[in-house]
C-alpha cells in the first residue's frame, strides 16, 4: 500500500503473482488504484477473476505501464546494421548449445529440441540433457558457449504475446552467438530485437528445414557475420518503471481506468499458443 498526495489516488494497491487476493469488498475506487503487475506470463501466474483492476503492468504492449525485461534502443534508428571487423564464426567448432533445467514446458520446446537434434549437433546442459555446466560457474559455460558454439537455443518456456526473457536478452544477444528463439510471436521478437540479430523457428515448416538453413550458416561465415551487423548500433535501456508509475500516479488529468474482465485480457484468445503461432494461424484459416 502505497500513501501518496493526491486527491484523485492517495493509495496504490499492487498485486503481484504471490499476493493475488479477491479484492472487490475491500476496494475503495475513489481514492485507491489497483495495478496488477506480472512478469511472468499467463501459465505461470494465479487467475484473476473477480479481481478490480485500474491498472495492468506487465510485459505485454498493451498493458498500461510496459515492463519488459529489456528495452533496446538505437543510437540513430536509420542506422541497424555497421560492419563489423570481427569475425564470429572464427575458430568455432561446435553447433548447437542450450543450457536448460525445465524439462516438461508447455511449449513442446524439448520435442522441437530433440527433433532438430536428428540433422544437426546440439548439446543440451542442464537437468534436460546429458552434459553438465555448473550454475555456480555460470560465467565459465557462457565463456564456453563464446569460444566453441555458433548457435544458442533460446526458448522460452511457453509461447506467449511479447512473452521475450533473458533467455533471449543475455544468454543470447549478450554473447557472441546467433539465438535461434521460441517463445513470443515472430512479430513480437521483430519490434523488441535488434534487427537480423536473431533467428525464429516459425520461419521454418519443420526442425529439419531449421537445421538445413544452420548447416548453411555454418558453412558460410559471411552469411553467418551477417546476423552480428547489429552489434554497435544501440544499447538496452533502462525503462525506469517504478518512476513512470510514481508519475502516473501524480498525474491528476489522467483519466480514471477499470477492467471489466482482466482476466479476460490477460489470458484470453490468441494470448499464448499451445505449440508454434505458425501451427495456431494455419488452424484459424482452416
Amino acid at each position: 500500500m502505497w500513501n501518496l498526495p493526491k486527491k484523485l489516488f492517495s493509495k496504490v494497491k499492487i498485486l503481484a503473482r504471490k499476493r493475488l487476493i479477491n479484492v472487490v469488498k475491500s476496494l475503495n475506487i475513489k481514492c485507491q488504484v489497483w495495478m496488477l503487475y506480472f512478469l511472468e506470463c499467463p501459465y505461470h501466474t494465479q487467475s484473476v477473476k473477480n479481481a478490480i483492476v485500474n491498472w495492468t503492468a506487465t510485459y505485454r504492449r498493451d498493458s498500461d505501464i510496459v515492463a519488459p525485461y529489456e528495452r533496446w534502443q538505437y543510437y540513430d534508428s536509420r542506422v541497424t546494421q555497421i560492419q563489423q571487423s570481427f569475425n564470429y564464426a572464427a575458430n568455432k567448432t561446435k553447433k548447437v548449445a542450450w543450457f536448460v533445467s525445465n524439462c516438461h514446458p508447455r511449449n513442446q520446446r524439448m520435442h522441437y529440441a530433440k527433433e532438430l537434434a536428428k540433422h544437426i549437433q546440439v548439446d543440451i546442459y542442464g537437468a534436460c540433457g546429458t552434459l553438465r555446466c555448473s550454475r555456480s560457474q555460470a560465467q565459465a559455460c557462457f565463456d564456453m558457449l563464446d569460444a566453441d558454439y555458433k548457435f544458442y537455443l533460446a526458448f522460452e518456456n511457453s509461447n506467449c504475446r511479447d512473452y521475450i526473457t533473458e533467455k533471449f536478452f543475455v544468454n543470447g544477444l549478450g554473447h557472441n552467438v546467433l539465438p535461434i528463439v521460441m517463445g513470443a510471436h515472430p512479430t513480437d521478437y521483430a519490434r523488441s530485437a535488434p534487427y537480423r540479430s536473431y533467428i525464429h523457428v516459425d520461419e521454418f515448416e519443420s526442425p529439419r528445414e531449421l537445421a538445413q538453413y544452420l548447416h548453411r550458416l555454418d558453412a558460410d561465415d559471411e552469411l553467418y557475420n551477417s546476423y552480428f551487423k547489429w552489434k554497435g548500433t544501440g544499447e538496452f535501456i533502462n525503462t525506469y518503471f517504478w518512476c513512470r508509475v510514481c508519475s502516473m500516479l501524480h498525474d491528476e488529468q489522467r483519466t480514471a481506468k477499470h477492467y471489466r474482465d482482466v482476466n479476460e485480457w490477460w489470458r484470453g484468445e490468441g494470448v499464448c499458443a499451445a505449440n508454434s503461432w505458425r501451427e495456431l494461424e494455419h488452424l484459424r484459416n482452416t
